[in-house]
């Protein structure tokens, strides 16, 4: 697996543990008693994304060193997951 490879599998694989996090622990203004004129009552007050951000690397980290291991000892190559048998040439386009 090259270096391009490797980053964006960690970018895609951050940016979904990212969007897990997103709705957990969300206080609404309707929570909070204080709604802003001209926002949705639904807004967030705060939404913790320093916390979220910080949460989101160590998971997506974590879940990324064994599938990142895995692809780069050559247990699974685009050969094994290769059911419609198109790619068997060599050939990935």
């Amino acid at each position: 697996m090259s270096i391009g490879a490797a980053l964006v599998l960690y970018a895609v694989i951050w940016f979904m543990c990212l969007f897990v996090a997103l709705p957990f622990r969300i206080r609404t203004q309707i929570d909070d008693g204080k709604i802003v004129p001209g926002t949705p009552p639904s807004a967030p007050v705060d939404p913790g994304l320093r916390t979220k951000v910080k949460w989101t690397t160590i998971a997506a980290t974590l879940i990324w060193l064994p599938i990142a291991g895995i692809i780069a000892s050559g247990w699974v190559t685009i050969e094994a997951i290769d059911v419609f048998g198109r790619w068997g040439d060599g050939s990935y386009g």
